[in-house]
């Protein structure tokens, strides 16, 4: 079968009962790729772009996504799943809806999305990044061993390497990297959300091997600012730091920025961690 391209991935095609539906295949798979394919799930990011094409397309949404709250309900199969938004309220400044998605009865994402216009107003933006440049840094692709499947849609260019297992013991369990699509295509709402769970844990990076897994429970993102012409190259910095490891749960924050070091969104996922086999 001929490996999907990004751009089929995030086709939506109506059906007849008023839903959208998108083919997933094991391209996009979240499993090392050291393991087939089916041991794994169709990648968040991948859902929540989803979601939020839904919206635009299925509702005819054109200002500007401010958030999109998504829940992960139970991992989807590669096959085809419909996607079915509702506006839960309209308006022409602010706009809230919501999209279901999954496959037969079994719903396996739930996402809520806020639109709404820019207009003048005060301006405070505390984020700036002042990374090295892309141009500096030599490609890092994630080994094949551990790296997910879909990771093979990505580009990665991490700051100072990819500092898993341990080597951020005792320090900030946070990392930097640069990705853009593999496409090369320029960065617009789809793509970024894809991006945004682009990484493997920050946690990874300050426990030793083997990793402990884990499943994504709910992610927000907040997009800062307009991406139209932002990043005709696709590229963008991410800053990713966990904020906490306990209880089975983690919770960790991301920023993503354009390459003049403006911010362009924010991301906050909590992850179940899987029990450890003995």
């Amino acid at each position: 079968m001929t490996q999907q391209t990004l751009a089929e991935a995030l086709t939506l095609t109506p059906d007849a009962e008023g839903g959208l539906v998108a083919r997933l295949t094991g391209g996009f798979s979240n499993a090392p790729q050291s393991a087939p394919q089916e041991r794994g799930a169709p990648f968040g990011g991948l859902m929540a772009a989803l979601a939020a094409g839904t919206m635009r397309q299925g509702l005819g949404v054109e200002t500007p996504l401010q958030s999109l709250t998504v829940q992960y309900l139970a991992a989807a199969r590669f096959e085809d799943a419909t996607f079915h938004p509702v506006m839960n309220r309209g308006g022409r400044n602010v706009a809230y809806a919501s999209v279901i998605g999954g496959q037969g009865d079994r719903p396996a994402i739930h996402a809520l999305g806020t639109f709404g216009r820019d207009v003048p107003g005060p301006v405070i933006t505390p984020l700036k990044a002042s990374p090295r440049p892309v141009e500096e840094l030599e490609p890092t692709p994630l080994d094949t061993g551990f790296g997910p499947w879909f990771t093979q849609y990505i580009d990665h260019r991490f700051v100072a390497g990819p500092r898993l297992f341990g080597e951020n013991a005792g320090r900030t369990p946070e990392l930097g990297c640069w990705m853009r699509t593999s496409d090369g295509a320029p960065l617009d709402e789809a793509r970024l959300l894809f991006l945004l769970d682009g990484l493997y844990p920050t946690y990874f990076t300050a426990l030793p091997a083997p990793p402990t897994i884990s499943a994504s429970v709910d992610l927000r993102a907040d997009i800062l600012a307009p991406l139209e012409g932002v990043s005709p190259d696709g590229w963008a910095y991410f800053h990713f730091e966990s904020r906490d490891v306990g209880g089975g749960w983690a919770v960790e924050d991301g920023a993503a920025y354009a390459p003049d070091g403006r911010p362009l969104a924010l991301v906050r996922q909590r992850r179940k961690l899987m029990p450890s086999r003995t």
